[in-house]
């Protein structure tokens, strides 16, 4: 009788017997294949949406779409101005976590609390909202909302995304200093990706805490009047946006890992 080796495998001896005779051997099933995400069809409705949105604003004129913004974030700001530092910081540190854009915080903090706090205290509050709202986002995505979201994904008949360690790097480096994806959409994705926490926190403070303190320095000096200060800021953010200009070009030509 022959016997498992190279040629044969042992699923091939792996059989039941059945009314007095041999049955024939049993073949795994093959696994169930999964499907990507479709990340161009996933693009393409971003595209949709963003049409969607200049077709609205066309229909009610770009002038009265901005003055409606105007008033809406002026009342939204006038409220926490009332509410105190402490109600405007907890805002800045949880409502980004839902979409709402961080930069209109960090402009207003000097102008609204400035005088009150000085500069140095809002640049402090400013940078531990912001701390604090990447790492809640971050868990979110990746333990307390994961069980939903990876539920939701198969059920879809897709896989979520995994990189490798040695890549995790060059993916939060390239997030952070590419233009368009929104900051909550940012941690939403390294958090699905599993990215390591603390690579996760430093770079993304690293990137986030220095564009924030020139959008603070900058609202600041405004609000008091000190241009120097405020073309400081300016030169700082335009040293940023030519820096993550240089590392994004810098990663576009790394060789693509095998």
């Amino acid at each position: 009788m022959a016997k498992p080796g190279p040629d044969l495998p042992v699923s091939a001896f792996l059989t039941v017997p059945r009314g007095g005779r041999q049955a024939d051997r049993m073949v795994p099933a093959p696994a169930p294949e999964k499907r990507r995400l479709p990340l161009v069809p996933l693009a393409i409705a971003g595209v949709a949406a963003v049409i969607a949105g200049a077709i609205l604003i066309k229909l009610i004129g770009w002038e009265q779409a901005v003055q409606e913004g105007k008033r809406a974030w002026k009342v939204v700001f006038d409220t926490l101005s009332g509410a105190g530092p402490g109600v405007f910081f907890a805002a800045m540190a949880l409502l980004p976590i839902a979409g709402v854009p961080m930069s209109p915080f960090a402009l207003s903090a000097g102008p609204l609390f400035g005088e009150r706090l000085g500069t140095t205290t809002i640049i402090l509050l400013g940078l531990a909202a912001i701390t604090f709202n990447l790492t809640v986002a971050y868990w979110l995505a990746r333990r307390w909302l994961r069980p939903l979201l990876a539920r939701l994904v198969e059920r879809l008949g897709y896989k979520m995304p995994q990189i490798e360690k040695g890549d995790a790097t060059d993916l939060i480096v390239l997030l952070r200093v590419t233009p368009g994806p929104p900051f909550f959409v940012q941690n939403y994705l390294l958090g699905l990706a599993e990215v390591p926490f603390g690579r996760y926190l430093a770079i993304s403070c690293a990137v986030q805490w220095s564009f924030n303190i020139a959008f603070m320095l900058f609202g600041d000096a405004l609000s008091q009047g000190r241009g120097k200060m405020a073309v400081i800021a300016i030169g700082l953010l335009a040293a940023l946006v030519a820096g993550t200009h240089l590392v994004r070009k810098h990663l576009g030509k790394k060789p693509a890992t095998p």
